[in-house]
């Protein structure tokens, strides 16, 4: 049996009660009390999530920007110092090595965000990549402990630590600044559909930070909030998880990531197997649904058009919290998603409603 990786707050997690699982090789907590109140606080008040188990890259070199523009399908020339930009690296064939987050810190000096089950398969891609381009590509990941603060309170609650003007950092950009007296990478972004921050500080510093965020969140209503609330929340707003929406078989044009597939900025990986399929129309689709019942669907499962036959399979299923039904992904057949779908639960037949993402309002940003 191979050793289970731990983030900086494993000590923190067990003195607070987390129930810890292995997810994707880390010992994370899967909840703390109850997944469905710490689901109902991020959306009413406000949550914090360790995601120190995500990982880092630095990009930096005076072909940085070039080596990006190779890599990923989004377009960073678009980016400037504090700003953020969310897209996917692509193999060849136009599946997904990952989506991930690209900070701009200065010119030529960027900070990859990427997924914990990845980083070593990412890392080596872009070290492999990044040959003939003059720049590096280094894994920051054991430096990094990063905390995510969400909820409609996520805010002021940070605000309340650092004397950073808040107001000033709009969603998806970033500052540098003292959270708790921590130093710290402070980030408008998060992966719940909610307002809130995201903070990289030293590994060394983390448990720190999140005892200061304890302490100050009682005022605010505060819950800790495991893994079983992030993938709640994040399939309700229609976020995309690797492995599920998004895989090296799923292209980001099937995924309905189009809008982060940006051809006029010149050839990258897979351009022209994505613009391809972009002109001829996906043979299959994600699509998004609820059921109007409570029975979870998971993922695995048949989905069927109404003549019985088999026309896809469901990617991600949970029971929202907001709504109190059954909702999830599924890839299938294009042509099929103009039908009315529907899924066997045990014997029982279910209904599929497609919905766009979110299944839940959400204050803008």
């Amino acid at each position: 049996m191979s050793v289970l990786q731990t983030t900086p707050l494993n000590a923190f997690h067990r003195q607070h009660g987390g129930r810890m699982v292995d997810f994707a090789g880390w010992d994370m907590p899967v909840q703390y009390k109850s997944i469905l109140d710490e689901h109902k606080a991020v959306r009413q008040r406000v949550g914090l999530f360790d995601v120190s188990h995500m990982g880092e890259a630095d990009v930096k070199g005076p072909e940085a920007l070039k080596f990006l523009q190779h890599l990923v399908t989004n377009d960073c020339s678009k980016l400037f110092p504090g700003r953020i930009l969310y897209t996917v690296m692509c193999y060849p064939h136009g599946g997904v090595v990952d989506d991930l987050l690209v900070y701009m810190r200065g010119e030529n000096d960027y900070l990859l965000c990427i997924n914990a089950g990845n980083i070593a398969k990412d890392i080596a891609w872009m070290q492999k990549q990044a040959k003939g381009f003059n720049c590096t590509v280094v894994d920051r990941s054991p430096d990094y402990a990063q905390l995510a603060i969400q909820g409609p309170r996520g805010a002021e609650l940070v605000q309340s630590l650092t004397p950073t003007n808040l107001a000033e950092v709009k969603y998806y950009h970033f500052t540098e600044g003292e959270v708790a007296g921590v130093k710290c990478i402070i980030s408008r972004t998060g992966y719940t559909g909610e307002d809130g921050f995201e903070l990289y500080c030293a590994s060394g510093d983390g448990a720190k930070l999140a005892e200061a965020v304890v302490v100050a969140g009682a005022a605010f209503g505060l819950e800790l909030t495991g893994l079983g609330a992030r993938d709640s929340l994040r399939l309700e707003a229609g976020f995309p998880l690797y492995g599920h929406e998004i895989t090296d078989a799923i292209t980001p044009i099937t995924a309905g990531l189009g809008w982060v597939v940006k051809f006029d900025k010149g050839p990258f990986i897979g351009s022209d197997v994505l613009k391809a399929e972009k002109e001829k129309g996906s043979a299959k689709k994600i699509v998004f649904f609820k059921t109007g019942d409570r029975r979870i669907v998971r993922a695995g499962s048949t989905v069927l058009n109404a003549a019985g036959v088999e026309v896809g399979q469901v990617v991600s299923g949970t029971l929202s919290p907001i709504i109190n039904e059954a909702i999830g992904s599924a890839l299938v057949d294009a042509a099929a998603a103009k039908e009315q779908l529907a899924v066997d639960i045990r014997g029982t037949k279910l209904n599929l409603q497609l919905v766009k993402p979110p299944f839940v309002p959400l204050k803008k940003n």
